[in-house]
C-alpha cells in the first residue's frame, strides 16, 4: 500500500499523517500511539459517554497505518464483541468482523472501542434510553447528533483522528456537523455493508467521520480496501461548477447557518468557482422519504416489535409504530418517486460538478429538548437536522460535510453533493476549501 511520505511538500497533513510522522521520527512508538488513544477514550467517557464498550488493552495492528486508532460505531460487527446497535436486548457476540473493518485492520488500523449511537440508528440525536445520551464535547448540554453521535464525539474530543459511522439519512453528516468535524457519506454500495446491522438496506452506507479532509480521505481509502492510502491532491476551486438547488436549499435554517452558507459560496466565487442557482423542483424534501425508508425499517423490526414493544425506547417505539403502518402500495409509490428524483439529480450533474447546501439547519440541539428554534419558528429537531441530508441517501449519491471557517462553536457546516462514485473528487474539493480557509479543520475539544 502506498501511504506517501509524511511531511512531503505540498501535502495537506491531518492528524493521521502527523501521528505517523511521530513514529517515523522516533518521537513515539505505534504501541504508544494506541495506548495514548485508549487513555484519552477513558478520560473523555466521563463527560461525553461516547462509547458503549472500551477494551482493557488494544493490540497494535501491522500495516502502513499501524499505530492509528479508529473508533467504530456499535452497529458494525467485530468478532467476539457484541453488536448492541444501541438497543436494550442485542448482546450476542459477533462471529466475524465486517468486511469494511477487516479492510481497516489489513491497513494496520487498531479498532478502538464501540461508539454509542441512537437506538438502532433510527434517529438524529444519539439520546439513547439504554446507554445514556452522547454529549457533545463542545458543549456537554447539547447533542452530538445522530445516529453516529459517539463516533463524532470521539473525534472532536481528540480521542481518535477518525471514527466509523453509518449513514442512512444523514447519520454520518449530521453528527459531523454538530461536532464541527468532517463527515463523508459514500455512494450507496461502494463500501460493503455486510456485517452492519441494517436500518434500511437500500439506503444504508458506511463512512468516516474525521478531524480533517485528509484524515477522512485516508480512512475512506482504507475502508474500500484501496492499495493507495494517500489523500487526493486539492482540486483547483477555479472553474468548479457549483449548483445551488432550489427549492431544496431554502429549507429551515437559522440566520447564522444561512449567512455562513452564502459567505462560503461568495468566497468560492471569488476564487473562480462558477456558482449557479438551479431549479430542481422534483428535489424538494421531504418528498416520499419517510415511506421509502420506513417500510424497510418495519421489515427488520416487525417480529421483535409485535412480540414485545417495551424492549424499545419510547421515541423509537413511536417511530416503529408509524413505520409498521406503511403499506406496500405506499412503498411502491415511494420507489417511483425515488427513481424520478434520481433521474432529476443525474440531469443536474450534466451541468454542475457538485450541489451545495447547508449540512444541517441549526448547529445546536439541546439534550432532552425536541424542538429547535429556526428564525422564530419552532420545529422538531428531526426536521431541522435532516432536511438537507436525508434526500441524498435516496439519490444514492456521495456527500461531504465540512465545518466552515465561520463564527460559532460548532461553526455552520457546508454539504457538497457529488455524482455517483465521485468521493475522491469531493475530497479533493474539500482539501482545497480547507487550504483556502473557507472550510476549517475539525475544532477538536481536546
Amino acid at each position: 500500500m502506498d501511504l506517501g511520505v509524511p511531511g512531503e511538500p505540498g501535502r495537506d497533513l491531518g492528524v493521521i499523517d502527523a501521528d505517523l510522522e511521530r513514529v517515523a521520527t522516533g518521537q513515539a512508538s505505534t504501541a504508544e500511539l494506541v495506548s495514548e488513544a485508549l487513555s484519552r477514550a477513558r478520560r473523555s467517557q466521563l463527560t461525553t459517554n461516547a462509547f458503549t464498550q472500551l477494551p482493557e488493552t488494544s493490540t497494535v495492528g501491522s500495516g502502513p497505518l499501524s499505530g492509528i486508532a479508529v473508533a467504530v460505531k456499535d452497529l458494525i460487527d467485530q468478532a467476539s464483541l457484541a453488536t448492541t446497535a444501541g438497543s436494550s436486548f442485542l448482546r450476542e457476540p459477533a462471529s466475524s468482523t465486517a468486511p469494511c473493518l477487516r479492510n481497516l485492520e489489513a491497513a494496520g488500523v487498531t479498532l478502538l472501542g464501540r461508539t454509542n449511537l441512537h437506538e438502532f440508528a433510527f434517529g438524529f440525536s444519539s439520546e439513547n434510553d439504554w446507554f445514556g445520551p452522547v454529549r457533545n464535547p463542545l458543549d456537554p448540554a447539547t447533542s452530538a447528533g445522530g445516529s453516529s453521535g459517539g463516533s463524532a464525539a470521539a473525534v472532536v474530543a481528540g480521542v481518535v483522528p477518525a471514527a466509523i459511522g453509518t449513514d442512512t439519512g444523514g447519520s454520518v453528516r449530521v453528527p459531523a456537523a454538530l461536532c464541527g468535524v468532517v463527515g463523508l457519506k459514500v455512494t450507496h454500495g461502494s463500501i460493503d455493508t455486510s456485517g452492519v446491522f441494517p436500518l434500511a438496506p437500500s439506503l444504508d452506507t458506511v463512512g468516516p467521520i474525521a478531524a480533517s479532509v485528509a484524515d477522512a480521505s485516508i480512512i475512506h481509502a482504507a475502508l474500500t480496501g484501496s492499495a493507495s492510502l494517500t489523500a487526493p491532491e486539492p482540486a483547483p476551486i477555479s472553474g468548479v461548477r457549483v449548483g445551488v438547488p432550489h427549492p431544496w436549499v431554502t429549507g429551515p435554517t437559522t440566520p447564522e447557518v444561512r449567512e455562513a452558507f452564502v459567505d462560503a459560496l461568495d468566497h468560492m466565487a471569488d476564487l473562480g468557482a462558477r456558482i449557479t442557482e438551479i431549479d430542481l423542483a422534483d428535489l424538494e424534501p421531504p418528498g416520499l422519504i419517510s415511506p421509502g425508508a420506513n417500510f424497510e425499517v418495519a421489515g427488520i423490526h416487525r417480529g421483535w416489535f409485535e412480540s414485545d414493544p417495551s424492549r424499545y425506547g419510547p421515541q423509537i417505539r413511536d417511530r416503529l409504530a408509524a413505520a409498521l403502518a406503511v403499506s406496500p402500495a405506499e412503498h411502491a409509490e415511494s420507489l417511483r418517486w425515488r427513481a424520478a428524483s434520481r433521474s432529476t439529480a443525474a440531469s443536474a450533474f450534466q451541468d454542475v460538478d457538485v450541489l451545495a447546501t447547508p449540512t444541517v439547519g441549526a448547529m445546536t440541539k439541546r439534550i432532552g429538548e425536541d424542538m429547535i428554534d429556526v428564525g422564530g419558528t419552532s420545529l422538531h429537531y428531526r426536521t431541522v437536522l435532516s432536511h438537507f441530508t436525508a434526500l441524498v441517501n435516496h439519490l444514492g449519491l456521495p456527500a461531504l460535510a465540512l465545518p466552515l471557517k465561520a463564527p460559532g462553536l460548532p461553526p455552520p457546516s457546508l454539504q457538497l453533493i457529488g455524482g455517483a462514485g465521485s468521493e475522491r473528487r469531493l475530497l479533493a474539493i474539500g482539501l482545497a476549501l480547507e487550504r483556502a480557509e473557507i472550510a476549517a479543520t475539525g475544532d477538536r475539544a481536546a
